[in-house]
């Protein structure tokens, strides 16, 4: 995985509200390609090996409880300067504070009910991406 790569996980709630095809082409339409796709559900403990650098802090266990309440869709996206274009794409963390246009602004409920993950680095997205897929899961 190079420096042009991301992870993104379209989370439960944008999932359930049937957003998925709408952030796609919002992905799309940005100039990033799709190089690996799933649709799964994690377990508890699954979404707490995911988001382990974040256990122990007060927000841990509602993140782990909400991520494992229904299905997700990861995927992996390329462009160029993928982490921080993206990162734009889907804005601020907390939809209130997010810019008119941006992917969590758009379909996200509150900060804590999230539409989007996108990686916020080049590790974490080599990281998150392993997590995921195989290697003969993406191309």
């Amino acid at each position: 995985m190079n420096g042009n790569q991301t992870l993104t996980m379209i989370k439960p709630i944008a999932v359930e509200r049937n957003y998925v095809g709408p952030i796609i082409q919002k992905i799309t339409d940005a100039g990033f390609i799709i190089r690996a796709m799933k649709l799964l559900q994690l377990s508890k403990n699954q979404a707490g090996d995911f988001y382990g650098e974040h256990r122990g802090k007060y927000f841990y266990e509602d993140l782990t409880t909400f991520m494992s309440s229904g299905p997700i869709v990861a995927m992996i996206l390329e462009k160029e300067n993928a982490v921080a274009d993206f990162r734009k794409l889907i804005g601020a963390t907390d939809p209130v504070e997010a810019e008119e246009g941006t992917i969590r602004k758009l379909y996200a409920e509150s900060k804590s009910h999230n539409a989007v993950h996108g990686s916020d680095s080049d590790e974490s997205a080599k990281r998150e991406s392993d997590f995921f897929f195989s290697a003969v899961e993406r191309f």
